[in-house]
């Protein structure tokens, strides 16, 4: 079990990963990731994680865990810039170490902004709040991979893609939904993550239930960046950076990682 109250010093648990004009803020009640007067020119990042230099066969959390998290924001829903959340995941594309890439799993709560649309969930909007799932390197997942090039051909009809979308998400289970709390006020967000299924709550209100739940091993991660992604079923890829002229921040109070019985 994991518990940190941000008023206190980090555990040894925890690594930073400050990049660029990002910053970690101990204020007299919670940690502040912080990024300020950043530009397009470079990435900043303020980050928190316990995976740092490991394989990922050693990342540390399986399921069944719960997890919790008291967060708040600086900016609103389309306001903050770049992306920003708290969960676990795989790592997937090298950024904390020597690693070989792979496809991304993932379970949290993720914030992207504009020009960002990573459109994943055919009901849920691209970018914003929300709460995520994905496991693309699921078997179903990967035996789609041959036809990838023609059926993102073909989604770029909309007709086929209300049609040919819906099993793909399933095969690399994927599931989303909007976060209806306000950005800016303190939240409690909480996920419990199953061997099969999981659950996320804000404030003990369920947001999204019976979720489909990635394998592990994953680590955890809490960041705020200044970047963007395009990543979406008809073909449209695109990754930059953005400017931060102001300051922006992501606040948390608290944070809970506890195993739960299995079964």
């Amino acid at each position: 079990m994991i518990h940190q109250e941000f008023a206190r010093p980090l555990a040894s648990h925890w690594r930073r990963y400050v990049v660029g004009q990002g910053r970690l803020d101990p204020t007299p009640s919670a940690l502040r990731f912080t990024v300020a007067a950043a530009t397009a020119r470079r990435y900043a990042d303020a980050q928190i994680d316990d995976y740092q230099g490991l394989p990922r066969r050693r990342f540390p959390w399986r399921p069944p865990l719960r997890l919790t998290v008291h967060a708040r924001f600086s900016h609103p829903v389309g306001e903050l810039r770049g992306t920003a959340g708290f969960g676990f995941w795989n790592d997937p594309f090298l950024m904390t170490g020597a690693r070989i890439p792979t496809l991304p799993r993932a379970l949290w709560f993720f914030y992207s902004s504009p020009p960002s649309n990573m459109k994943l969930d055919l009901d849920t909007p691209g970018g914003g709040w929300k709460a995520a799932t994905l496991d693309a390197l699921r078997p179903a997942a990967l035996l789609l991979a041959p036809i990838a090039p023609l059926v993102i051909g073909l989604m770029n009809l909309p007709p086929l893609y209300r049609t040919l979308w819906p099993p793909i998400q399933r095969a690399i289970n994927v599931r989303e939904a909007a976060v209806p709390a306000g950005m800016t006020e303190g939240h409690t967000y909480e996920i419990e993550w199953g061997t099969t299924q999981a659950h996320f709550t804000v404030d003990g209100i369920p947001i999204m239930e019976k979720a489909p739940a990635p394998r592990g091993p994953l680590g955890f991660v809490a960041w705020l960046d200044n970047q963007y992604l395009v990543a979406t079923p008809w073909g449209r890829l695109k990754w930059g950076l953005l400017d931060v002229p102001g300051c922006q921040w992501m606040e948390i109070e608290r944070l809970t990682i506890n195993p739960l019985p299995a079964g």
